[in-house]
C-alpha cells in the first residue's frame, strides 16, 4: 500500500468498509487490522510514546525517513489497536507536511465517529492529534 497517497489510501479504506453489511462486521475488520499491526517491541513501550487522552494504553512512535514520516503503534485493547492500525495504514511512510495537513473525512465516511462510544471517540481524536503533532514537528 506504500505507493499510494494519503487520499488514495483513505478512499481505499472507505471502499473496503462499504463491503460490510453492519457494524459488527466493521468492528471485526478493525480488530483484524489491529492484529496485523506489527508489534512495538516491549522495550519501546515507554511513557513518552503513550497517547494522552485514550482510555486504553496506546503507544505511537514516529520517525523521520527523509521527508517521510513512519509510524509504529501498539495498544493494550483490541479496538484501540484496530483504530490506531487504521490511522497508521493511512499515514505511514508519507511526507510529514502532507500528514500534518491531511483531511480525515474518511473517518466520517466509514461511519467510525458515529459508532464509537464518547470515550473511544475522544481516544481517536487524541490519536489523530498526536499523529498531526509528530508530523508538524518533522515537517517544520
Amino acid at each position: 500500500m506504500n505507493a499510494h497517497t494519503i487520499s488514495e489510501r483513505q478512499k481505499s479504506l472507505v471502499e473496503e468498509f462499504e463491503f460490510f453489511e453492519d457494524w459488527m462486521e466493521k468492528y471485526n475488520y478493525i480488530i483484524e487490522l489491529g492484529k496485523s499491526l506489527p508489534l512495538l517491541p516491549e522495550e519501546e513501550k515507554n511513557d513518552d510514546l503513550i497517547v494522552q487522552g485514550c482510555q486504553s494504553k496506546v503507544w505511537l512512535k514516529a520517525e523521520k525517513d527523509g521527508t517521510n514520516i513512519t509510524f509504529k503503534a501498539d495498544a493494550d485493547a483490541i479496538i484501540a489497536k484496530g483504530i490506531i492500525a487504521l490511522l497508521v495504514e493511512v499515514f505511514d511512510n508519507q511526507p510529514a507536511g502532507e500528514v500534518a495537513k491531511a483531511d480525515l473525512s474518511f473517518l466520517e465516511e466509514i461511519g467510525l465517529k458515529d459508532h464509537l462510544s464518547p470515550t473511544r471517540a475522544n481516544g481517536l481524536m487524541s490519536m489523530v492529534k498526536q499523529i498531526k503533532y509528530y508530523a508538524l514537528a518533522y515537517a517544520g
